[in-house]
C-alpha cells in the first residue's frame, strides 16, 4: 500500500480527474445550492420587511427616538420623563418627578427616581413604561404600584420607581 503514494503515475492521473471534476462540482451542486439559499434569504427578508411595516403602521412612535442616540453620561431623567410623558400625551400636571443622586456600589453608578402618574389611563401608563424601557435599555423599572380611582371607570393613579445604570 506504501508504494501506491511514491508511484508517479497515481498523481499524473488523480490530480488532472480532480481538476476536472471541481468546475462540475461547482456548476452542478454548489452553485445551484447558493442559488435557492439566496432565494430563501430573500424571501425571509421581503416577509421581515412586511411584519416591520405591521410594526410601524400599528406604533409609529417608535420613530420619535431613532435619531436620538445619547450617551449613557447624558441621561437625564428631567428630559426622559418629559419626552416620553409628551410622546404619550401624559400632560404636565399629570406626573410628578423625584430623582435621587448618583450613587456607586461596588463601582457601579446608578441613579433612582420616583414618578408619579396622576389620573391617566391604563393604556397610557403602559405605554408610558414600554416606551421610556425600550428607548433607554438601562433603565430598569424596580416597583410600580397601580390605584384605581373610585367613581371614575379608568381612571389610575401609578407610583413608578426607577432605577438607571449608568
Amino acid at each position: 500500500m506504501k508504494k501506491i503514494y511514491k508511484e508517479p503515475m497515481l498523481y499524473y492521473i488523480l490530480v488532472p480527474i480532480i481538476a476536472a471534476l471541481w468546475p462540475l462540482f461547482v456548476g452542478g451542486i454548489y452553485l445551484p445550492r447558493a442559488e435557492r439559499e439566496l432565494e430563501n434569504g430573500i424571501k425571509q427578508y421581503r416577509a421581515a420587511e412586511k411584519v416591520i411595516e405591521a410594526i410601524l403602521t400599528l406604533d409609529p412612535a417608535r420613530l420619535e427616538f431613532s435619531g436620538s442616540a445619547k450617551s449613557a453620561d447624558e441621561f437625564d431623567y428631567a428630559i426622559v420623563v418629559e419626552k416620553v410623558a409628551g410622546l404619550c400625551k401624559i400632560p404636565s400636571t399629570s406626573y410628578r418627578l423625584s430623582s435621587g443622586r448618583i450613587t456607586t456600589t461596588k463601582g457601579q453608578k446608578s441613579q433612582s427616581a420616583k414618578v408619579i402618574l396622576k389620573d391617566v389611563d391604563i393604556t397610557r401608563v403602559a405605554r408610558f413604561l414600554s416606551a421610556i424601557q425600550l428607548r433607554w435599555s438601562d433603565l430598569q423599572c424596580i416597583r410600580l404600584k397601580l390605584t384605581r380611582k373610585k367613581g371614575l371607570p379608568d381612571t389610575w393613579d401609578a407610583d413608578i420607581d426607577f432605577k438607571y445604570y449608568y
